[in-house]
């Protein structure tokens, strides 16, 4: 058994949460985006809510940017700057559809926003005209995460997109996902050697970015979140990843309602957290990696489901070394 100890968050959102965002320099800060239409900046350690964000329709994704700034994007089409002090935000510019994700590239000051509009656009929130970039992509956008200045973009149609942050006119690499069914996240390794994505088909695939033959002979897929019933299987999207920021194993939460941690290294799952009440949307490892934040909520992997209305929850985990790859 493990002695790790959770809190769940106080006046969690009321709707399905999509995302949860850890400041990168105080890992009490939390920021999570939800079908609310609210993005709420929360302090872990006093378990309080310190700041709220309304905004027109559901936020589907945030992130924090410049000291004392957060991000945030969604079905209203709009790409904001909330400011975490003052609880004000400003509108930078618009997409033509709903944004998925935004991602903050710390080394060039940029922020990236992916659409279902087919579109990638970049912004320096200091500029006059914040939108410095649209660039028209093949598919809409699904997913996105950075490391470094490496950007990796997945969208439909299976293509996976890697992009270098400080020229973002043109991929450095084009993919095709290794998995067959519609990618549902992306993350990069800490390491910026590689990254994972998962589908809806409850399957994650390992990848590494050197187009070498031999490192590319590393990848990897395999099957996960995943149960078999009264000899039925029971195949769940897995939603979210996560990797941890100093030992380099990754998080992975599905619809299932469970949170795996795995070690892609030794191609081992390191341990399985007890199962939640609704499925798992999003989670995030804090910046010193001594805190796992799940969120949980009904997923509408089966269509509406009125009953799961306020059923909504943020567990914040202590990670001891449970995410710890195991000696050899």
């Amino acid at each position: 058994m493990s002695d790790s100890k959770e809190i769940e968050l106080r006046t969690p959102p009321y709707d399905t949460i999509s995302s949860v965002s850890f400041s990168p320099t105080n890992a009490n800060h939390l920021l999570v985006g939800a079908w609310d239409s609210c993005a709420t900046l929360y302090d872990v350690q006093a378990n309080e809510l310190r700041a709220k964000f309304d905004h027109k329709a559901a936020v589907l994704s945030c992130t924090f940017g410049a000291p004392g700034k957060g991000y945030s994007g969604g079905l209203d089409t709009w790409v904001r700057e909330l400011d975490l002090e003052r609880e004000s935000t400003r509108v930078l510019g618009q997409h033509a559809e709903s944004i998925s994700r935004v991602v903050w590239v710390k080394e060039t000051n940029t922020l990236i926003s992916g659409s279902w509009d087919k579109t990638i656009r970049t912004w320096d929130p200091r500029a006059q005209a914040a939108c410095t970039a649209t660039l028209p992509q093949p598919e809409r956008v699904y997913c996105m995460d950075a490391v470094g200045n490496t950007v990796v973009v997945g969208m439909a149609g299976r293509h996976i997109y890697i992009f270098d942050a400080r020229n973002m006119a043109e991929p450095m690499q084009k993919r095709e996902s290794s998995l067959k069914y519609m990618t549902r996240a992306v993350a990069c390794m800490i390491d910026g050697k590689g990254f994972a994505t998962s589908s809806v088909e409850g399957r994650i695939s390992v990848d590494y970015l050197d187009p070498s033959p031999e490192v590319q002979t590393q990848k990897y897929a395999f099957k996960c979140h995943r149960q078999t019933v009264d000899n039925v299987d029971h195949v769940w999207p897995v939603n979210t990843l996560s990797f941890h920021p100093i030992h380099g194993t990754f998080a992975s939460g599905g619809s299932d309602g469970t949170v795996s941690l795995w070690d892609h290294t030794a191609k081992k799952r390191l341990r399985q957290l007890p199962k939640f009440k609704e499925g798992v949307p999003a989670l995030a490892f804090s910046a010193d990696g001594k805190k796992l934040a799940v969120a949980v909520s009904y997923c509408w992997d089966e269509g509406e489901k009125p009953s799961a209305l306020g059923k909504t929850s943020v567990i914040v985990r202590d990670i001891g070394d449970e995410a710890k790859p195991k000696a050899k």
